[in-house]
């Protein structure tokens, strides 16, 4: 390669990475957006100030606020933009999870992760009318209805719930070890602030993924038909609601679902978004 081949490379190669790096840290905001109302309904619904919350539930909460089409739409970028950046992560390797077992395993929850928040996106569309959707209001369009019938094949059932055990898994590891660390481009003085909450809205987090393989490996054992929807957030809150203590053990999940929002926004700040590194 040429000296002034190079430079030029080196252009085409930063327009792209620029642009994620934009739509990675809208990302993270966005679903900081999205966790933010789902802790607090679930830390309201604990004294039965509010409904059970589900990711869907927090996305028509925002379309209900002042300038919520609008609210919406932003969403709809970071959503795009989350999964884009996730898309890159797991495809790409930007993080440098590598080949063995458990790299691959992040690398296929990242990508899981991309079509999920896509999907996300697209549902916000449809609240905005773009898209036509059998029942809007409970999400029971054509997508559900697929899930619905390959989630109610036993053993597909005992796949996903062995996914979300790894993805439980995943971020106990990464909450008790604190690799999330390594990414953050913060000083001491903020990480002082960055390690308690990152390690409670992790643990948070992946105490849901528990609870949704639990339901997941009690549909697999009891041979449950595939005509009711993949459990879900809201499934699993209910469950935590239903056990002894249940009104506190909500609460207390409520609020760790608020730091996980917290650590999302955390990441739209200070997280480094190396996706130069995949493109070279």
């Amino acid at each position: 390669m040429t000296d002034r081949q190079r430079p030029r490379l080196a252009l085409h190669l930063r327009l792209p990475a620029r642009a994620i790096t934009v739509l990675a840290k809208a990302g993270y905001a966005a679903r900081g957006v999205v966790y933010l109302i789902i802790g607090s309904m679930a830390f309201l619904a604990a004294f039965g100030a509010s409904e059970t919350p589900d990711t869907r539930g927090a996305l028509r909460q925002v379309l209900h606020q002042p300038f919520g089409e609008a609210l919406v739409w932003v969403l709809v970028v970071g959503l795009l933009g989350y999964a884009l950046w996730r898309l890159v992560q797991s495809l790409l390797d930007t993080d440098d999870h590598g080949l063995d077992p458990r790299g691959l395993a992040v690398r296929a929850g990242l990508l899981a992760s991309a079509g999920t928040y896509a999907a996300l996106a697209v549902y916000c569309l449809s609240m905005l009318g773009l898209f036509a959707d059998d029942d809007p209001g409970e999400g029971a369009g054509t997508i559900g209805r697929a899930m619905s019938e390959l989630v109610g094949a036993r053993f597909v059932a005992l796949g996903l719930a062995a996914i979300f055990t790894g993805m439980a898994g995943a971020h106990f590891w990464k909450a008790l070890r604190r690799k999330y660390a390594p990414h953050f481009h913060a000083d001491a003085a903020a990480m002082r602030v960055i390690h308690p909450v990152s390690i409670t809205g992790l643990i948070a987090r992946g105490l849901v993924f528990a609870v949704i393989a639990v339901l997941l490996g009690y549909r697999f054992l009891s041979a449950d038909g595939g005509d009711s929807a993949p459990p879900d957030i809201r499934d699993a809150l209910a469950f935590v609601q239903d056990l002894p203590f249940g009104q506190w053990l909500l609460a207390a999940l409520g609020l760790g679902l608020v730091a996980f929002a917290a650590y999302s926004f955390i990441e739209a700040v200070w997280r480094r978004i190396n996706v130069r590194d995949g493109f070279e």
